[in-house]
């Protein structure tokens, strides 16, 4: 009877793993498939320094806003109506910007671009911990690497799209990804309605409901916004001053960009181990001493040596973003509910961005104050600092709902999935 249900409970899963994974694939598109376009795009609206870098800064900015208001959406809506919106306020946005005559207006629908995709990576973790409870390690691995595979596709196609037609068409195509994800959630959605997943606090069998979480007393959930904002600060710096670093420093434009190409790609890998891998150690940490061993070999390489062995450098750094996969893990590994997955994910990614928003700001703004690249790229230790905090927070094998009221007494909350 109780494998009954089980099957009951976790059947239809083709069309919700198909929809993770084409969501995971579309939620970076937006953001690294402008920059590529950046000087044709300037032809037809004008980006000063000041909005250029305003640009850079959205979508952290968006994802940490978005971050921290969908887990009250989630309790509004669920979790597939929830990403049905976010989809569709992405595919609007995308559709739209390319149209605008001036740069506020672009700026203004990247937001609602970003906004969505904001909440599609809040989304995630819970949908997985929902769906796939028995195959969280494998399914992970599944959606990071379609996030990696998505973060190389747009700057690697971009271009070649505005050859064949125009920046603005470039740049829309993305949302044709974005809308193509509408199809299994939609059948998905419909499909549940026969099929009992719980996936907020509802009435215990004791008649008492589930106690509420609260992050912000949380050291899970405030250790793993540490982590993921050291993390995201250094990629976030890549994306945004990787190609223009090294053209200063004598290497062709084409050459500069394909380092970007190859440091987005090397998330790959990474993305395929670090699920597989991260859970069956008894202390993470030392997947976290690896990776960040990488970024720092990285680091001191691109800026020591910046034309020379630059392929092996960017490499280094490049595996480094295992870092991001082990966050995204951790989201699940830490929560025992889907509810409290999806918590400590809006919490961790929104003051997670937050934190990473300004830094790839101020590597410039310290650059050109300074004069130097040496006193920038001194900001990206600070963020290894940051981020080797965070996974010491994160380390010892406790849940957020460990925080939720009642959780010392009671031992552990019920189970929603």
């Amino acid at each position: 009877m109780a494998e009954d249900g089980t099957r009951n409970r976790l059947k239809g899963r083709l069309g919700a793993l198909l929809g993770i994974l084409l969501m995971a694939l579309s939620l970076r598109a937006a953001v690294v498939s402008v920059p590529p376009l950046l000087g044709r795009i300037q032809d037809d609206i004008e980006f000063t320094e000041f909005t250029t870098g305003l640009l850079a800064m959205l979508a952290p900015i968006s994802f940490a806003v978005f971050g921290l208001l969908t887990p009250r959406l989630i309790r509004l809506w669920g979790l597939e109506r929830t990403l049905i919106i976010s989809v569709a306020l992405a595919v609007a946005g995308q559709l739209a910007r390319p149209f605008m005559p001036n740069v506020y207006p672009f700026l203004a629908l990247s937001i609602v671009t970003l906004a969505g995709y904001g909440m599609g990576n809040v989304v995630l973790p819970p949908l997985v911990k929902k769906y796939f409870p028995d195959r969280i390690g494998v399914v992970t691995s599944g959606y990071v690497t379609m996030i990696a595979i998505g973060t190389w596709l747009a700057p690697q196609f971009s271009v070649p799209f505005a050859n064949v037609g125009s920046w603005q068409t470039s740049i829309g195509s993305w949302a044709l990804l974005s809308g193509i994800v509408l199809i299994p959630w939609t059948a998905q959605l419909i499909a549940d309605r026969r099929v009992e997943r719980p996936e907020v606090p509802m009435p215990a069998a004791s008649g008492h409901e589930i106690a509420r979480i609260n992050p912000w007393k949380s050291k899970v959930a405030w250790g793993l916004a540490i982590f993921l904002a050291g993390n995201s600060a250094q990629t976030y710096v890549y994306f945004t001053w990787l190609p223009p670093y090294l053209h200063a420093q004598g290497l062709d434009e084409a050459t500069s960009g394909n380092m970007l190409a190859l440091f987005a790609i090397l998330g790959l890998p990474v993305a395929l181990l670090v699920p597989l891998w991260v859970p069956r150690l008894k202390n993470p940490i030392i997947a976290v001493g690896v990776f960040t061993l990488c970024w720092i070999i990285g680091h001191l390489g691109i800026y020591l040596s910046p034309t020379q062995g630059t392929w092996f450098w960017v490499s280094m750094a490049g595996l480094g973003q295992g870092t991001f996969a082990i966050a995204l893990l951790m989201m699940n590994l830490r929560s025992r509910t889907t509810y409290g997955s999806g918590v400590l994910s809006g919490f961790a990614q929104g003051l997670g961005y937050a934190g990473a928003a300004i830094v790839p700001m101020l590597f410039g703004v310290v650059q050109q104050a300074s004069g130097s690249w040496g006193a920038a790229f001194s900001m990206l230790g600070v963020c290894i600092v940051v981020m080797l905090l965070g996974a010491m927070i994160i380390n010892p094998p406790r849940t957020i709902e460990d925080s939720a009221p009642g959780a010392e007494n009671e031992g552990k909350l019920e189970r929603l999935d």
